[in-house]
């Protein structure tokens, strides 16, 4: 806890530092996609495809052998629902507005400018795809070790409710802890990418290297942000779509205020995740010039070993 808030500390005092460059434009840049995650549960909701989704899910609940009557099973049929439409509607704006506003930030950090070439632009759209389907092989290894326990439990005809209670808290316990790391990677990956100019899983396979050891204090990071961003939503579901006793202009400029806050957060969530990957960069460093040294001193040990090795052989042969 004590390194994540130095990082905190070193992005907070980095991000004042530059105040007027985040909050410009990277900020605006990504005020769109706020836009459109803020409005995502009224739309979701009202969505034909999003009736379709969660029917077809709960099929295929059904069909894998999970109790539809379980509150669990009907409380993550939603939100992967949810997730997914809300996946669909974004990905436009997530490739137009979100990743060229990671970019700006990550340049600002970099060489405080805002000035890139297309093909620094065309780099993180390649990646976010990857970390896609990244995302998707974690959330469907979670759900299979889910369906092999309970296949395992109606195997043997074991009608008690207790160990179906133990193995479901286990299992969420489990895709929590796996889909945030996983989650934390794809992040950091971004940044990996822009900063290496190099898409794809590679970047994903740097990020996994660099963060191991550090994953708690990613995770502190993590949940700071996210507490900002949940912050911001339920504002906006408060103040916009369920508050209506005043003039649509008013709404309007508000929504698009708590929109552009949302905004700086994500602008600080890279800040957080830049200084981050520096600080495990450093560590690494330091690691392998430490491992180098240890090298060379074993190998001279050895040397020494054996040219002493070597006097006592021609020593021995001379007396005989």
């Amino acid at each position: 806890m004590g390194k994540a808030s130095r990082i905190m500390r070193r992005s907070v005092f980095t991000f004042f530092q530059s105040f007027h460059l985040f909050t410009s434009t990277p900020a605006f840049l990504a005020i769109p996609f706020a836009g459109i995650v803020l409005l995502s549960q009224p739309l979701v909701s009202s969505s034909t495809l999003f009736l379709a989704v969660h029917a077809r899910l709960s099929s295929l609940f059904v069909a894998a052998g999970f109790s539809g009557s379980l509150e669990l099973f009907s409380f993550l049929n939603l939100k992967l629902s949810q997730t997914a439409i809300l996946y669909i509607f974004s990905l436009p704006f997530t490739l137009a507005f979100l990743l060229p506003a990671k970019s700006f930030t990550v340049m600002l950090l970099e060489r405080n400018t805002c000035f890139c070439s297309v093909w620094d632009l065309a780099i993180l759209p390649v990646t976010h795809i990857c970390a896609s389907f990244v995302l998707l092989a974690a959330n469907a290894s979670c759900f299979c070790i889910l369906f092999i326990c309970f296949s395992f439990i109606e195997f043997f005809d074991i009608s008690y409710p207790v160990p179906k209670l133990i193995i479901s808290a286990g299992w969420i316990i489990f895709y929590t802890i796996l889909v945030a790391n996983a989650s934390v990677i794809c992040n950091l990956s971004m940044i990996i990418s822009w900063i290496d100019k190099r898409g794809g899983f590679i970047s994903i396979l740097k990020a996994w290297f660099l963060i191991r050891g550090n994953i708690a204090t990613a995770m502190s990071l993590a949940v700071c942000t996210n507490l900002g961003l949940a912050a911001m939503e339920a504002l906006f579901q408060y103040r916009i779509l369920i508050t209506s006793q005043r003039s649509k202009c008013a709404i309007f400029v508000e929504a698009i205020l708590i929109a552009y806050i949302y905004a700086v957060i994500l602008v600080l969530d890279t800040v957080f995740g830049f200084m981050l990957l520096k600080s495990c960069e450093h560590e690494y460093e330091i690691y392998h010039q430490e491992y180098q040294q240890h090298q060379v001193f074993i190998h001279g040990k050895k040397k020494e070993t054996g040219d002493s090795g070597a006097g006592a052989e021609k020593s021995l042969v001379f007396l005989v």
